[in-house]
């Protein structure tokens, strides 16, 4: 139930890529931030994905994600190549029961996301690596942990970017079709948005969707969206916002800031609209990405910011910049060998929004307090690495760690 944005050149400020996301999953699932460096494999070895176990690749680059403590994949992230990846979900014909067997234990749509970060360099590889990994494997199997989401299996529609261009990939079971998107801005909100002419697609598509009766020749031109679409058969609309009014907010907020100068605190404020996209009830956005990448031979590295906690109106954006060394937080990620799966900071956080709720006067406070916090990183961070250079990375190895002590430290 995700929202996803990539605003790009020449709407944005410094002809940067700005990739965001709210990630809206049961209300008590926990997200955690991890980092993960560069890997080289023995040829031939295994992995074990959440439910499915595949083919190891040779190596795999460096990657920061944001992740539900208890999958192997991952919502939302970023690898070393400046490519970032969020997913969302999508119901299609295919999850109907009977159509695609999509409880069946296969791979996830987050687990696509961890793979094509871990192996691809920039966001056409990302597109290759996923739908190669759907055409043989295929996607299915519980998607949340909460067990009143385990009746819940859908498919998944993808946003990649890099700093050149930008792809959505929608899927239904095995299917997909995907376009390319190289300027301005645009949004994904639970739903296929391909529609009909996609830039690239699964091969005989139109002989496959026609086969499954999902579409004739008659009709014309084959539309992706409008031949696999399906009803949501979770959550009534009241209990959530829809898909449709999400992405349509999203779609007004993104476009009244694309005159050329749309920013990174731009998209914190899309991602902060509390009407739609900052969900919270049920559903709930439980955590947070926006990423600034910077255009092809700039000396300026491109900024990854997470909030690794819930509701995006009271949480931290943190920094992380890919460098030799990077870390992330001890802080942010879940203790395995507990059945309580809270990293430390969604316990700090936790309490704090509990005061919030109270309304007490302490915690209007301390809400101003982080909103300060934040601030302040953003223009300190922004002015560091305008001269930054390789003799400087040192510095920046510990920048999200220090932010999440900073942060921890308002909440004692």
């Amino acid at each position: 139930m995700s929202d996803i944005f990539v605003a790009m050149p020449p709407a944005t400020k410094d002809n940067c890529v700005i990739f965001g996301k709210n990630s809206n999953r049961p209300a008590k699932e926990v997200q955690e931030v991890v980092y993960y460096p560069a890997a080289d494999h023995t040829p031939g070895t295994t992995l074990q994905c959440t439910w499915l176990e595949v083919d190891q690749s040779e190596h795999t680059h460096s990657v920061v994600l944001s992740k539900p403590t208890w999958a192997w994949g991952a919502e939302m992230g970023s690898n070393e190549h400046s490519v970032c990846i969020g997913c969302t979900a999508v119901w299609t014909k295919m999850c109907l029961e009977g159509a695609d067997n999509s409880s069946q234990p296969r791979l996830l749509g987050i687990d696509l996301v961890r793979l094509a970060l871990e192996r691809a360099k920039n966001s056409h590889e990302a597109l290759e690596v996923i739908t190669k990994l759907l055409e043989k494997h295929g996607q299915g199997g519980v998607c949340y942990k909460s067990v009143d989401f385990q009746d819940w299996h859908h498919d998944s529609s993808f946003l990649i970017a890099d700093p050149n261009e930008a792809w959505i990939l929608d899927t239904a079971g095995q299917n997909w079709a995907a376009k390319k998107i190289t300027e301005g801005v645009y949004n994904l909100s639970s739903q296929l948005g391909v529609g009909s002419n996609p830039d690239l697609k699964t091969e005989d598509l139109e002989e496959k969707t026609e086969k499954l009766g999902f579409w004739s020749t008659d009709k014309g031109d084959l539309d992706f969206s409008a031949a696999y679409s399906a009803e949501f058969p979770g959550l009534a609309e009241k209990n959530i916002q829809p898909p449709m009014k999400r992405y349509e907010k999203g779609k007004i907020l993104m476009e009244e800031k694309s005159n050329g100068s749309f920013s990174l605190e731009n998209m914190f404020q899309v991602l902060r609209d509390e009407e739609c996209l900052n969900m919270t009830g049920y559903l709930m956005t439980t955590s947070s990405q926006v990423s600034v990448l910077q255009p092809n031979g700039s000396h300026i590295p491109s900024t990854h910011w997470f909030t690794a906690t819930p509701n995006v109106c009271l949480s931290v954006f943190k920094p992380f910049v890919f460098c030799p060394g990077a870390v992330v937080s001890k802080a942010t990620i879940s203790q395995e060998s507990s059945d309580d799966h809270r990293h430390t900071l969604y316990k700090y956080h936790e309490k704090f929004r509990q005061q919030v709720e109270e309304g007490t006067v302490h915690a209007k406070q301390l809400v101003e307090k982080m909103r300060q916090l934040e601030e302040t990183c953003v223009e300190q961070t922004s002015a560091f690495l305008v001269d930054f250079d390789e003799t400087k990375q040192n510095e920046i190895q510990d920048l999200f760690k220090d932010v999440v002590y900073c942060e921890m430290k308002f909440y004692r």
